[in-house]
């Protein structure tokens, strides 16, 4: 597996190739814990929420949200204690970015955290982690043992008034726990349901109280933001779009790894041919999922000789998004029907069945593709599929609805010549 920065110096990734790379000590012999440093000796609270909004940093585990804007939403005078909550389930398909990110330079996430909590005056903090990534819970609960033996972590932290900890917490491997909400449920110890919103977890999160849920790849860009200035950092992206972004690449590709870009590299198609090292075996790139499962799929044409921009407008404009930046590459033996069957099954048994759209349509849309897939296919069975995604989508109680509806619809739209030929009846071939 690769491990590179591309087009741009490394941030995130700096580290991960040193020896010892996930310890204290190799951790603050390169930089680390000096950007908590600056702020407990020269920023306030509102200093830092100011900087992290100058960077333009957007929430890197989906919703691309300005991460400045959500910590600002956190109500100053309320008299409740407040958290920050590190939302490291990670459950997308195709993305494995952050899981790296804690298994190698876990400090660097602690120490986002720590600033993050100090911003929002949060002195209970939480990192909460799927079940399958039990060895990571390990590896951060040492790396936080050394934070505290350290004085980074409890009471009077660098010989201030700042008190703040870190706690792991081990979820037990459900997808909807990827949904901030249905994780603060989970958190208190309550079924993984999502919640009604508003209010939004800012005023009214965990135990009720106002909370901050950034994913992994989120925090740990902090550190550098602080020592570097927010300007300097959003300089790096685009004006929408600060900093660099850390990309899950795998499939079809010579040179599948971790990648840090530029926000605003310009061109997927050379990411794919040159950077990633090609197509597997010299066949033909026939599509692209560039945002881990739940983003719509796009065609080899979408891409060859298009110059997309890999960051959140540019690929909106080319007609994916972002996503969790779990960059999936097919190559031309991919059937793109046993592909899309293979993901609707998957938000079926993750569906938390708490709203009839969702647990309903995902298990009649496995139903139809199973039908298919054993030679049953009827003309109308494409369309049927969509009316069932369109009864989904912008219905259900959270964003899984949409997550297992956007696949298909692309996929049908997209490679209908995939559908097509399954869909048949009394030699009618057509979709």
């Amino acid at each position: 597996m690769r491990i590179e920065a591309i087009g741009c110096e490394p941030l995130q990734l700096r580290r991960v190739h040193l020896e010892n790379s996930r310890s204290l000590e190799v951790y603050r012999r390169n930089g680390g814990y000096e950007a908590i440093k600056k702020v407990l000796d020269t920023m306030s609270p509102d200093d830092v929420i100011n900087e992290v909004k100058k960077s333009a940093l957007r929430g890197r585990g989906g919703a691309g949200f300005p991460t400045g804007m959500k910590w600002g939403f956190v109500p100053k005078d309320s008299p409740k204690p407040k958290y920050v909550v590190c939302n490291a389930d990670e459950s997308e398909p195709g993305t494995f970015k952050d899981r790296y990110l804690m298994e190698r330079d876990p400090h660097m996430l602690i120490e986002g955290m720590l600033i993050a909590a100090y911003a929002l005056g949060a002195q209970t903090n939480y990192i909460y982690t799927r079940g399958e990534y039990k060895y990571l819970i390990d590896i951060m609960d040492v790396a936080l043992e050394e934070a505290r033996a350290a004085g980074l972590l409890g009471q009077n932290i660098l010989g201030t008034n700042f008190a703040c900890d870190i706690h792991t917490h081990t979820g037990a491997g459900a997808y909807i726990c990827g949904e901030e909400t249905a994780l603060l449920n989970s958190l208190e110890g309550l079924r993984g349901h999502p919640r009604m919103k508003p209010p939004f977890p800012a005023v009214s999160g965990l135990y009720a109280c106002p909370t901050v849920v950034n994913n992994v790849e989120t925090l740990t860009a902090v550190p550098d933001i602080i020592k570097m200035g927010g300007e300097a950092y959003q300089k790096l992206g685009t004006e929408k779009s600060g900093g660099t972004k850390v990309w899950s690449v795998s499939g079809h590709v010579n040179s599948p790894g971790v990648y840090e870009l530029p926000m605003g590299y310009d061109d997927m198609e050379k990411f794919i041919m040159e950077d990633c090292g090609g197509i597997l075996g010299g066949k033909k790139l026939k599509a692209v999922i560039p945002g881990g499962s739940s983003v719509y799929i796009m065609r080899a044409d979408q891409i060859v000789g298009k110059d997309v921009r890999m960051d959140y407008e540019g690929l909106v404009a080319a007609g994916s998004s972002v996503g969790s930046g779990g960059f999936i590459v097919m190559d031309e033996t991919v059937d793109i029907f046993e592909s899309t069957k293979n993901l609707t099954e998957f938000y079926k048994h993750e569906s938390c069945g708490w709203c009839t759209p969702c647990r309903e349509g995902t298990d009649w849309l496995v139903k139809i593709f199973k039908r298919v897939d054993k030679g049953g296919g009827r003309p109308g069975d494409a369309q049927l599929m969509l009316d069932l995604c369109d009864n989904i989508e912008g219905k259900s109680f959270c964003p899984l609805g949409d997550a297992a509806a956007w696949p298909i619809q692309s996929a049908i739209k997209r490679f209908p010549e995939d559908f097509k030929r399954r869909l048949q009846s009394n030699g009618d071939h057509s979709a």
